[in-house]
């Protein structure tokens, strides 16, 4: 059974192994999209080495995920989740295909930890509530034998634990 847990921060500063980058069908080339949410930000920290692996997997299924170098983050590997249709939205099934293949990636990588973020709430347009809860049946679920965070976005944590304690 695995271990999970819920935090509040930035997905970029979780001490695991490996993240999981909310991505796309990868049919668009990487270069033309706008920097935004998780992706952006993983962009912005980790450089474009990742995404133009990632491109070089050509079109990827729905909820299928791909395992990159971390670029510049000290992860050992994001992976990449293709977890919004071709109209940018997200559903239960690209959620829960998508967790589900993140951890069956991040298990035969050898990973021991793992953090998500919410998927298919940003430009997927789902429910956050309604994704958690997706989220934490699959994790719930799963064989993964490592440690599992889902990391909730809150700005917040995220610059109290970037500064250290006061």
């Amino acid at each position: 059974m695995p271990n999970w847990c819920v935090v509040e921060g930035d997905l970029l500063q979780q001490p695991v192994e490996a993240i999981v980058n909310a991505w796309n069908r990868n049919i668009i080339p990487w270069w033309l999209l706008l920097p935004q949410g998780v992706s952006g930000a993983i962009k912005r920290a980790a450089g474009t080495e990742p995404f133009r692996e990632v491109a070089r997997h050509g079109p990827v299924p729905l909820g299928k995920a791909i395992l990159t170098g971390a670029g510049r983050l000290p992860f050992r590997g994001i992976i990449h989740v293709a977890g919004i249709n071709m109209l940018w939205r997200a559903s239960a099934y690209s959620i829960r295909e998508s967790v589900k293949n993140a951890l069956r990636v991040a298990g035969t990588a050898g990973f021991r930890s793992v953090a998500f973020p919410l998927l298919g709430t940003g430009s997927g347009g789902f429910s956050p509530e309604k994704a958690k809860a997706l989220m934490l049946e699959e994790f719930a679920k799963s064989q993964f034998p490592g440690s599992i965070r889902l990391v909730e976005f809150n700005p917040q944590a995220a610059a109290a634990a970037a500064t250290g304690p006061a």
